[in-house]
């Protein structure tokens, strides 16, 4: 099943060096047969929104079905993007890429966190004390300095810009927004971003969306809604598609769970916004993961104490929720995936040692595949959503490698997922998160496969997804210059000038 075209039909799938070289109807032979009688043959999934970057991250994610796996909501910080590539060349089960990071230069230019690195360092390593990131607003020098951080990862081939922007309330000014939408535009890069006021009202998600869309229409410029299943998500999703159809290449993702997950500290997560503001009980909503129990108040202000950066599962949505978002045209699936509380655990950890997590870290193919057969969803529908849309939006930026993704064509990349169509499904629980989906019993990762029989390989066949490198783009923001394009020019009577009023804009300040 090829979800770019359709095409739908029992027949011979052949690969050779790394890449699907033949689909026919005719009895070939390899090296190595797969019999996918009573399979689905289609294009490994990818996933655009995945913070546990780690091998068993990638793991459980390959019994998922993700061939292809990327950051681009929080990423990594611009300066280390090289380093992160490198890290994983030749160590990665699946194919890898990242963003560059809106809040890890944050980090970098305002509390001067040396270590900052990707999402998991954020949250094991940095300490609560640092908190401009969030809430300081920079002025003219230093978001100067946080778009040259940013630039960097760009210049060294990040997919795009990467922002956690709902987490910066009171700290990222509009200007500072729109400057990061216009750099990545400068180097045809999608700015993706948990947007402003989310978790926040109907009306607040989906003006904090259209700031976004509005950037980006203004522009030209590639942009990705990160996990919009939230309040508004009606609405946003026909402003996405309203732009589609004007030509501007925006999208946007969600993650087919009613609850979500992040640290118990998060700013939305304060009385005066999550109580007072949004209606919400931290007893009704609230869930340790560790212990599967719901927060009283109390509870949560001394586990908020204890240990700022723990992370928590929130109930936001209703349920009934989800199967309108899976029959969404335009959507993409992603995860969210975060790691569970415990250190790192190695490649040889069993599954159910891992500890717990939200279940979309290895369920979030799983059950859109479960779902989708229980509500009547076409699979080519979802199989789109897992993959070619994704590869399609990536693609048009300009990203070779994903032009050749998520497609079952001949000269495609061989990134190939075999589903039992009858039985897949998602195994975790909100109070067991680390059961992986069953029904996907071989995934082939760049030609090699890397599971088998249900079991993931000791292979590392992933490549790097990136842009190649290239010289900077970044014009630093400069005041006087903004004058001259939007200011009209002086009228000169006499001798002197007349007086203008000094309404310079405010540029982070």
């Amino acid at each position: 099943m090829d979800p770019e075209t359709g095409f739908d039909a029992m027949i011979n799938v052949g690969v050779l060096d790394g890449h699907i070289a033949l689909i026919t109807e005719e009895k070939i032979s390899g090296k190595e047969t797969i019999d996918a009688t009573g399979h689905v043959v289609t294009a490994g999934f990818i996933e655009t929104h995945n913070h546990w970057t780690r091998t068993m991250g990638y793991k459980m994610m390959l019994r998922d079905g993700v061939t292809s796996s990327f950051d681009l909501e929080y990423g990594t910080v611009g300066t280390r993007v090289a380093e992160w590539y490198k890290e994983r060349e030749g160590k990665c089960q699946v194919n890898f890429g990242t963003a560059s990071s809106h809040e890890g230069a944050r980090s970098l230019v305002l509390d001067e966190v040396e270590t900052t690195f990707d999402a998991p360092v954020a949250h094991f390593g940095r300490a609560p004390q640092y908190t401009k990131w969030s809430d300081h607003h920079p002025n003219l020098h230093e978001g100067n300095q946080i778009l040259k951080v940013i630039d960097q990862g760009l210049q060294d081939g990040a997919i795009g810009i990467s922002s956690t922007l709902g987490y910066m309330r009171g700290g990222a000014s509009t200007r500072e927004v729109f400057e990061l939408q216009k750099l990545g535009g400068k180097y045809g890069r999608q700015f993706g971003a948990h947007v402003r006021m989310t978790p926040g009202t109907y009306d607040q998600e989906a003006n904090s969306a259209q700031e976004l869309l509005a950037n980006a229409a203004a522009l030209g410029a590639p942009v990705l809604i990160c996990h919009f299943n939230n309040n508004g998500w009606d609405i946003v999703e026909e402003l996405i598609v309203g732009l589609q159809e004007r030509g501007i290449n925006a999208w946007g993702e969600i993650y087919p769970y009613a609850a979500g997950q992040t640290n118990i500290n998060a700013v939305f997560l304060k009385p005066e916004i999550w109580v007072d503001q949004l209606g919400h009980t931290y007893e009704e909503t609230m869930v340790d993961p560790v212990t599967g129990k719901f927060l009283t108040r109390s509870e949560r202000d001394a586990l908020l104490a204890r240990d700022p950066t723990h992370e928590v599962i929130l109930y936001k949505m209703p349920k009934e929720e989800i199967p309108k978002w899976l029959k969404l045209k335009h959507i993409t699936m992603a995860n969210d995936a975060l790691f569970p509380e415990e250190a790192d655990p190695d490649w040889d950890t069993p599954y159910d040692e891992v500890g717990n997590m939200h279940p979309r870290t290895p369920g979030a193919r799983g059950i859109s595949l479960r779902l989708g057969r229980e509500h009547g969803i076409p699979l080519m529908h979802t199989l789109a959503q897992l993959s070619y849309n994704s590869a399609k939006h990536l693609g048009d930026m300009g990203l070779e490698s994903m032009q050749k993704r998520g497609r079952m064509q001949e000269g495609m990349v061989a990134d190939i997922v075999i589903i039992d169509p009858n039985n897949v499904s998602d195994n975790s629980t909100y109070q067991k998160g680390n059961v992986v989906t069953t029904g996907i019993p071989y995934v082939l990762v760049n030609g090699v496969i890397t599971v088998k029989n249900s079991e993931v390989l000791k292979v590392f066949a992933g490549q790097p997804i990136r842009f190649t490198q290239m010289q900077s783009k970044l014009e630093p923001l400069d005041p006087e210059k903004w004058k001259s394009k939007f200011y009209a020019p002086v009228e000169v009577k006499g001798d002197g000038c007349l007086p203008h009023p000094d309404t310079q804009p405010e540029y982070f300040d």
